[in-house]
């Protein structure tokens, strides 16, 4: 598989790096994230202008029907430059989830708020596993539906113009249901999180009272579409996480190129440039491992091999971005823990999104089982 940018995708690349590094310094990080709600509604006004918000969604909704490499590409310019932005939660979480269920016009009408930029949807996929995120309950009735549960650590809640919320029923049947922000008898609590640059919050609800129209999918489609999306949104959590790895990297680099000691650059010491040369060996074997994923998610394959190259994907991306960021607070010497220099802000988004859609070993166990199954599946067809 040839992994090399085109020129379309290398000029999406470059014009991100442009727009980022002027719209997205880590002076406004760090003044977004400490103030207000943390969200940079400025840059997501432009962000959306320009298209992002629907690079991967069809035309028909109003995106620019390109593919899941083009938005990794996104992703890890943003992940680099720690944009204060619901675009995870919004535009990857929750326009994968609908853009996989069967479509109908109320699918469509969000895929075409989402592409725009119109509306904010915060998904509460705590888990790929669908089953562990169905603790709420929701009960029919002449009015339609009845919601009561819990949703915890939902990403963007407190962002979002509406909450896409997964429930069961009593005979166990899984629903997904379109909830207004602002509705009564639904709270928000939100949650002081490690990394400030993203924000969630525990979501409530009870005896919510929803219309019928409120439930977008239930049962064998919701389930199928639910671990498609959630492979897809690794990937792309995979790609953010490259950035940050990459953005550690080139911290390290400009700070020991004038880090003196002894009157010579630190970046001249053998022990320094070993350091900095593995950052960049499992960064290049992290962006192996995004790129391909993307570009076999773009194949539509079928759920079992996205699922194994989501898996690597997230491994070597979360590896990489966590080792990177060590590596760079322990590089920038005595002051790299300190609050006043910047490593400790992509270790706090690399350790929080080491936990997000899982951790790395249930994906591992994913694929373990996978691979045990196709064993045995093998044996038992030997003479």
């Amino acid at each position: 598989m040839d992994l090399a940018l085109n020129d379309e995708q290398q000029l999406i690349v470059d014009s991100a790096v442009a727009f980022l590094d002027k719209s997205s310094t880590l002076t406004q990080v760090r003044s977004t994230s400490e103030t207000g709600d943390g969200f940079d509604r400025a840059l997501w006004q432009e962000v959306a202008a320009m298209g992002w918000c629907g690079v991967h969604l069809p035309e028909a909704a109003g995106g620019l029907g390109l593919g899941l490499v083009e938005l990794a590409l996104l992703q890890e310019q943003l992940g680099r430059h720690l944009a204060c932005i619901p675009f995870l939660d919004s535009v990857v979480l929750a326009a994968s989830l609908l853009r996989t269920l069967p479509g109908n016009e109320q699918t469509q009408a969000l895929l075409g708020s989402i592409a725009n930029g119109e509306r904010v949807l915060a998904l509460a996929m705590g888990h790929p596993d669908v089953d562990q995120c169905l603790t709420a309950r929701a009960n029919a009735n002449g009015a339609g539906w009845v919601l009561q549960g819990h949703w915890p650590g939902v990403g963007s809640a407190q962002l979002a113009d509406a909450l896409l919320l997964p429930a069961r029923t009593a005979l166990g049947e899984c629903l997904l249901f379109l909830v207004p922000a602002d509705a009564p008898s639904l709270s928000l609590e939100p949650l002081q999180a490690l990394d400030a640059t993203r924000r969630a919050a525990d979501v409530r609800a009870t005896d919510l009272q929803l219309p019928a129209t409120a439930c977008l999918a239930r049962g064998p489609d919701l389930a199928q579409a639910w671990q498609r999306a959630s492979c897809l949104a690794a990937i792309a959590l995979a790609a953010e996480q490259m950035g940050v790895a990459q953005a550690c990297l080139d911290l390290t680099l400009a700070y020991t190129a004038q880090r003196q000691q002894f009157g010579k650059a630190i970046a001249s010491f053998q022990a320094v440039k070993h350091r900095c040369a593995q950052m960049l060996v499992v960064l290049e074997q992290a962006r192996s491992a995004v790129y391909g994923a993307a570009a076999m998610a773009d194949t539509d394959p079928t759920t079992a091999v996205l699922l194994f190259h989501a898996a690597q994907a997230r491994m070597e991306a979360t590896q990489a971005a966590l080792f990177c960021s060590r590596e760079a607070i322990q590089l920038h010497g005595g002051m790299g823990f300190t609050w006043e220099f910047d490593p400790h802000l992509f270790l706090r988004r690399a350790q929080l999104s080491s936990q997000r859609l899982a951790p790395v070993s249930w994906w591992c166990e994913q694929v373990a089982a996978q691979l045990l199954d196709e064993n045995h599946a093998l044996a038992e067809c030997l003479p």
